[in-house]
């Protein structure tokens, strides 16, 4: 029999991945609600007036934001630590899902983590760098389901219980 992943270190690696397809869920119904009708200067210039609008982005980059802080704050480093290892900073935690396959790009990443002052203050003070933002978060959405999605085809393949 060979060690698959240290047990100590399971139960918590199956709440943060469990938590982590809750998030997604949530994170994807709104993304869904949102992107599901053309967002252009126009729409982008609405919302500053219109409350629905406004609360439907809240939603969203809150969503946004939580999933990505729990994948790099929670996720990574619990499945990281299930297979005895402990980096330190974001940089390596995310340098090391990279390298085991669970994430694509660490700066592609990085580069979403950005969006959230964008998302929360821009649409305020600068509509198209708004815009921009709100394209480049429809993106970066589907890049962070498919890393929790990647985290549970690993833990089945590991077969972690």
């Amino acid at each position: 029999m060979s060690l698959r992943y240290l047990a100590e270190h399971a139960e918590n690696a199956i709440l943060a991945l469990e938590l982590a397809q809750k998030e997604a869920k949530h994170l994807t119904y709104t993304h869904q609600t949102l992107f599901n009708q053309p967002i252009d200067f126009t729409w982008v210039e609405l919302v500053a007036e219109c409350e629905d609008l406004s609360e439907k982005i809240d939603a969203f980059v809150s969503r946004f934001s939580r999933l990505q802080d729990h994948i790099g704050e929670k996720l990574i480093p619990r499945f990281a630590a299930l297979l005895g290892e402990s980096p330190k900073s974001l940089l390596d935690v995310l340098n090391y899902a990279e390298k085991m396959g669970w994430i694509t790009d660490t700066m592609s990443f990085v580069s979403a983590r950005k969006l959230r002052n964008l998302l929360v203050h821009e649409y305020m003070s600068d509509p198209e760098l708004f815009l921009q933002s709100l394209q480049t978060a429809d993106k970066a959405t589907i890049m962070l389901i498919t890393i929790v999605n990647n985290f549970k085809k690993y833990a089945d393949s590991i077969d972690l219980k």
